[in-house]
């Protein structure tokens, strides 16, 4: 694999630029903007194109242009990939709420192109069981879903559980790793852990605790869909704990529907 000098070098020769070439051009895009930064001289291009010396952002700007490249593609040269912001972004937390436009210069994401024909949004799914192929699509806040440290899954149009803190439609990020439940230490319900689980009626989110052999799944005190006990590990597997959700809002479902789906009977 080339280096990103050896790169440069190539592109410039297959340009039929000389170094003295790219020193006059970048000279004048440096007097246009008032700063010397912008120049290259040929000792400096020598260095960068045989030495391993990176080029600074100005020059970088310079050779992007001059050599008529998007400076992202320069960049990746020196390991600099701008599509890897999403799955890097959550590295710090800001206290303070703010606008972000962090992920506007990207250009394409790693996102499902092809779901299993058994994806039924009636139920709550495991969607990283369902993704059949991945493929790069402009897409850039989907980027994350590539991230194999987690799962994701969808809460489905008829699943109640945890209404109305996760109401049907609900996109949901899981911890794999988080997959033991806890006991306590929360303040409020929106401080307990809600789990993914895969039961053998399907998958379900929830609020679980143990009891001896077996696994309470509970739902939110507003649903209507009861408590179910479970043997553990038998007939229900923790997956991981929720700790992403993408939701709309100005959906919720209407009273009507609630009434409706307390008739139901409840799933074993």
């Amino acid at each position: 694999m080339f280096s990103g000098g050896q790169n440069l070098r190539a592109l410039r020769e297959q340009l039929g630029l000389t170094m003295r070439d790219v020193e006059n051009a970048s000279a004048k895009v440096a007097d246009k903007h008032g700063n010397d930064e912008y120049s290259i001289p040929p000792s400096r291009l020598s260095d960068i194109e045989t030495k391993a010396v990176v080029p600074s952002i100005y020059r970088l700007y310079s050779l992007a242009v001059i050599y008529r490249r998007d400076i992202r593609e320069l960049m990746s040269w020196y390991g600099i990939d701008l599509n890897l912001i999403a799955a890097d972004i959550d590295t710090i937390m800001p206290r303070k709420s703010h606008v972000s436009d962090a992920l506007t210069a990207m250009s394409s994401a790693r996102v499902p192109v092809r779901l299993d024909p058994s994806f039924d949004l009636k139920k709550t799914s495991n969607i990283g069981r369902l993704v059949e192929q991945w493929g790069v699509v402009p897409l850039a806040y989907l980027e994350q879903f590539a991230n194999c440290n987690y799962t994701y899954g969808y809460v489905g149009n008829e699943d109640l559980t945890m209404y109305p803190i996760l109401p049907p439609g609900s996109f949901i990020q899981v911890d794999e790793s988080k997959n033991k439940v806890v006991d306590g230490g929360w303040r409020s319900e929106y401080e307990r852990p809600i789990y993914f689980v895969e039961t053998r009626a399907g998958y379900t989110c929830c609020w679980c605790s143990m009891a001896g052999e077996t696994i309470v799944l509970q739902g939110h005190p507003l649903s209507p869909v009861p408590a179910r006990v479970l043997r553990y590990p038998q007939e229900a597997e923790v997956i991981g704990q929720v700790v992403g959700v993408a939701i709309r809002l100005g959906e919720w479902h209407t009273p009507e529907s609630l009434a409706a789906q307390k008739a139901r009977p409840a799933l074993n």
